[in-house]
């Protein structure tokens, strides 16, 4: 009941719908974020997860994720603060209701960065954002690609591997998404996702400007 009366507050609210990204781990996804955030960083106000997995390589706490123990993730799900958690390679991942409240206080809009568990969860609610789903052009560029970061084990990266086919078989499903982008070109998949987001763009653009 909280969630629900949370998300009618949220789609309530005036300004630009929050979008929702996901696709599997090695689409390029994060990569078209940070060049999103970078051209437009007085637009959008990235939603921080919460994760039990440890930071690769160059991630910040705070920054990437909020890393947390599963102790300590886990009581706060039982207490009701996440919009959204999944449980992926063994680790859990959400969302929770201060990131974005933070980003919401800011008058951006909300990038919420999810898994398809997550997709399906906010589908239940009525937060009514906009579904971008960004997918790899193919299963081998996919291998390839996540082998080239050589930060997981092959356990590791065989579960990612069979959760990918799953992921981009769900982005076919229609309806559930409103765009799905094949990130085979990242400029070219970067300007489609522009395209994607101009109207909400220019919203917040203009409240700025009034404001």
């Amino acid at each position: 009941m909280f969630l629900r009366h949370f998300t009618r507050l949220f789609s309530a609210m005036a300004g630009p719908r929050p979008v929702v990204f996901s696709g599997p781990s090695g689409a390029g996804k994060s990569t078209l974020l940070k060049k999103l955030m970078k051209e437009y960083e007085n637009v959008f106000g990235f939603s921080v997860s919460h994760t039990t997995r440890n930071p690769r390589p160059g991630e910040e706490n705070g920054r990437d994720y909020h890393y947390v123990t599963r102790e300590a993730m886990q009581a706060a799900i039982n207490n009701g603060e996440f919009i959204e958690n999944a449980e992926f390679s063994g680790n859990l991942y959400g969302t929770s209701k201060a990131a974005v409240h933070t980003v919401q206080a800011k008058n951006l809009i909300c990038i919420l960065d999810i898994d398809m568990q997550g997709v399906k969860n906010i589908k239940k609610t009525d937060l009514d954002p906009i579904y971008i789903s960004i997918q790899p052009p193919s299963m081998e560029i996919l291998e390839t690609r996540l082998r080239d970061r050589q930060t997981e084990s092959e356990e590791s990266l065989q579960r990612r591997f069979r959760a990918a086919k799953v992921d981009m078989e769900f982005s076919k499903e229609p309806g559930v998404f409103d765009v799905v982008i094949v990130n085979d070109n990242l400029e070219d998949a970067y300007g489609r996702l522009k395209q994607t987001l101009l109207e909400e763009i220019n919203k917040v653009k203009k409240t700025k400007m009034s404001s």
